[in-house]
């Protein structure tokens, strides 16, 4: 019986790797070109929850790692590896999932950081063309009129 682990092992080995699969899912969501802010702050709300919720699941992970430590100890080899096996994938995944969360986060706010710079650009530009568009409309000053026309130039 020592080489069995508790019942609170396999439902905590159970939540986690069905945990990881959902936040796996929503990782491997498309990344598509997004222009529009909002969607973009929504996203990255989402990832950042997923990132509480990988803290908040990290004591079930340490509760397992513990767990096949103790395990190991006391059962026989090839029960004591098969465990570590299965910690060790399970580890695995964890690092590769925690790392593509952070990767994600930051790349979706330094596409979020272009955006709003681009936007803001879009702004002035547009402003601009409408001082300029307002500008060619004016009514033109007549030939003779050389202090008009150079300020008409100057302007220009």
């Amino acid at each position: 019986f020592d080489s069995l682990p508790p019942a609170h092992y396999k439902e905590t080995m159970n939540s986690i790797l069905v945990w990881m699969q959902q936040s796996e899912t929503k990782l491997c969501v498309p990344q598509v070109a997004i222009a529009e802010y909002e969607i973009m702050e929504q996203r990255l709300r989402e990832f950042k929850a997923l990132q509480s919720s990988l803290q908040e699941q990290q004591k079930g992970l340490n509760y397992l790692s513990t767990t096949v430590e103790d395990l190991s100890r006391k059962a026989p080899a090839e029960v004591s590896q098969s465990y570590r096996a299965e910690i060790e994938g399970v580890l695995g995944r964890w690092k590769k999932l925690s790392a593509q969360l952070v990767e994600h986060c930051q790349k979706l706010e330094e596409r979020m950081t272009k955006l709003q710079r681009f936007q803001n650009d879009t702004k002035t530009l547009k402003k601009w063309m409408a001082e300029v568009d307002v500008f060619l409309k004016e009514e033109w000053p007549a030939l003779g009129d050389s202090e008009a026309l150079e300020k008409q130039l100057e302007q220009c």
